[in-house]
């Protein structure tokens, strides 16, 4: 399934990943689901995981489409976060939660956003990106994401785009979060509003608005 030249496109853009040996995401993802319906899928998420990005990018995807009770799901998360070392892997490991695991995953996450190790702080903000960007959710999510502390570039990218995907779907709410005494580092702080501005679903008001509110301490 290798293919060269994305290989070298890649290896530019995920420093960390290791070995990369090009296979694409669908081709991956279509593997991952047809382990997943197998009866072996538990001997795979197990075994040890080989050298490449790909090998293990499976491995969690497999955890994602497995079916099984969510208290074994989260079993598996939590032995699998510990090996991210890159976004590429904590991105496509972070999916779209079955309405049965969203209460659960929610409660689960919560330790990760105030985590020393970096990818833990990732996989928290990507995770509550893809999943709690909601009404119900909205405020505790903020309130979790100005708790991380971190001067770890991919946890601050992703605490940023996490906050971006609020002030995205509810400006009104998010505008004051990050206008009053906004508790995010300056500068996590700054990458969140480059997000926000370089956003096609933001408004021009909005934008001249934040970037007006740039600081210099915090």
């Amino acid at each position: 399934m290798a293919d060269p030249a994305y290989r070298d496109f890649n290896a530019a853009l995920i420093p960390g990943a290791g070995e990369i040996l090009g296979v694409r995401i669908p081709r991956l993802r279509a593997l991952a689901r047809e382990i997943a319906r197998g009866d072996a899928w538990r001997e795979f998420v197990d075994a040890p995981a080989g050298d490449s990005l790909e090998e293990r990018l499976v491995q969690g995807l497999v955890i994602g489409y497995a079916k099984c009770g969510t208290a074994e799901k989260l079993e598996l998360v939590a032995r699998f976060v510990p090996r991210i070392d890159n976004w590429a892997l904590c991105d496509c490991f972070c999916w779209k939660l079955r309405a049965a695991e969203r209460a659960p995953m929610w409660e689960f996450i919560q330790p990760y956003f105030c985590a020393e190790a970096e990818y833990d702080v990732r996989f928290a903000a990507v995770m509550a990106t893809g999943n709690f960007v909601d009404g119900e959710h909205l405020a505790p999510l903020l309130a979790r994401l100005g708790e991380c502390r971190t001067e770890a570039y991919y946890a601050s990218m992703g605490v940023a785009w996490a906050v971006s995907v609020c002030f995205a779907k509810f400006p009104r709410q998010t505008m004051p979060w990050l206008a009053g005494d906004c508790p995010l580092d300056t500068p996590t702080f700054h990458r969140a509003l480059r997000k926000i501005v370089e956003s096609y679903r933001v408004s021009d008001e909005d934008k001249a608005a934040l970037r007006a509110m740039k600081r210099t301490t915090k």
